[in-house]
């Protein structure tokens, strides 16, 4: 039986996710954010959804890219804002 590369929990619904190339095991979606999630620049916290990027930075939301200096950028599927 495989085992949770976060937990070590042996279970027999492990689940693979492949991220550039590799294969990762998890026995729930709670230790594949734990391992894989990225990190907001600005507030540190795991980014679960869509996030926004700038220049290569990772943050949770336009908000968080705005408060880095970044006024340009808005979350998706939101409309744009000036400020």
């Amino acid at each position: 039986m495989k085992s949770c590369e976060v937990c070590h929990n042996q279970y027999e619904n492990i689940f693979e996710v492949i991220l550039k190339g590799k294969t990762h095991l998890f026995d729930s979606f709670e230790c594949a954010i734990f391992a894989l999630a990225p990190i907001c620049h600005h507030c540190k916290c795991k980014v679960i959804g869509h996030g926004v990027e700038k220049k290569g930075i990772i943050y949770c939301s336009a908000h968080c890219a705005r408060q880095e200096g970044h006024k340009d950028l808005c979350d998706q599927g939101s409309p744009s804002f000036t400020v």
